[in-house]
């Protein structure tokens, strides 16, 4: 485990996954004359995610260690010599568990619903989508908390590897290279399909989260949570599975708001009477 030595490797792994990703999205003309995104769209994407990783992140790490000091003060390191294996399990398990709840109360909580709906009001799927959420929605996280504590007591090479694991996992469920497609092209390759699509978020599972309507009966924007792993939804009974891409993405009368009311609401909110964040 060298590797995760190497100081910010996780900022480098998530910018290399990023870039490939992003590159291969717009060699395949993805963001050509027929894209739907506009200019406010990418503000969003662009600021919201480096808002997440150069501002948040860096904020709630030391307050979450902070934390944990007054709470358990002999908490430093605590879990230093615990097995690698069952140690990155427990981050990876506790965090996106944290991420499936939190995800599923911010489309039952109207206020929170109001920080999550700027990752909904994406009218086509790419990279940059999997970070569309308002600056308080992240504030409020608690799964960031929690790689924070992780962090503080002795799991720093585990969190490491989780958040790397992880942004392969969201950023592919999110691009429009939609990769699972070969799984269903073959009937051979359907079982393994049927276990994969299952177990983690895959394009297919994740854009029926994000499809506008539910009544193409391929759209599931009030279920399909799970971030990394789909068997949440399988688990607690949220999910769906078409093997189908909607057609359309975004929420339903989109009022267009601004990118500042989508990323600063409440603090500013939309001019438009019609909208959610108006008031």
């Amino acid at each position: 485990m060298e590797l995760l030595q190497i100081k910010n490797i996780d900022a480098i792994a998530i910018g290399l996954i990023l870039t490939l990703l992003g590159s291969i999205e717009i060699f395949s003309n993805i963001y050509g004359k027929n894209s739907k995104r506009n200019k406010n769209d990418w503000y969003v994407e662009l600021i919201s995610t480096f808002q997440l990783f150069v501002l948040i992140k860096p904020i709630i790490y030391p307050l979450s260690a902070i934390i944990i000091v007054i709470l358990v003060p002999n908490a430093k390191n605590l879990f230093l010599e615990t097995n690698f294996l069952v140690s990155i399990l427990m981050v990876i398990i506790i965090d996106d568990f944290l991420h499936y709840w939190y995800h599923r109360k911010s489309h039952e909580w109207n206020w929170l619903w109001k920080l999550h709906r700027p990752h909904h009001a994406a009218r086509e799927m790419g990279v940059l989508v999997s970070y569309r959420n308002a600056f308080f929605f992240y504030i409020l996280m608690p799964n960031i908390w929690w790689l924070g504590i992780a962090t503080f007591i002795g799991l720093h090479k585990q969190v490491i590897l989780a958040v790397i694991i992880k942004q392969i996992i969201i950023t592919g469920a999110h691009s429009e290279l939609r990769w699972d497609r070969f799984l269903y092209s073959k009937k051979i390759f359907h079982p393994f399909a049927w276990l994969i699509e299952r177990f983690i978020s895959t394009p297919c599972t994740h854009f029926s989260h994000h499809g506008q309507n539910s009544d193409d009966g391929i759209s599931n924007p009030n279920g399909n949570f799970g971030n990394m792993f789909f068997i949440w939804d399988i688990i607690f009974g949220t999910g769906l599975i078409t093997r189908k891409y909607p057609k359309t993405f975004g929420i339903p009368d989109d009022p267009n708001d601004s990118w500042k009311s989508h990323l600063f609401y409440p603090f500013i909110k939309s001019k438009n009477e019609n909208s959610e964040i108006s008031n």
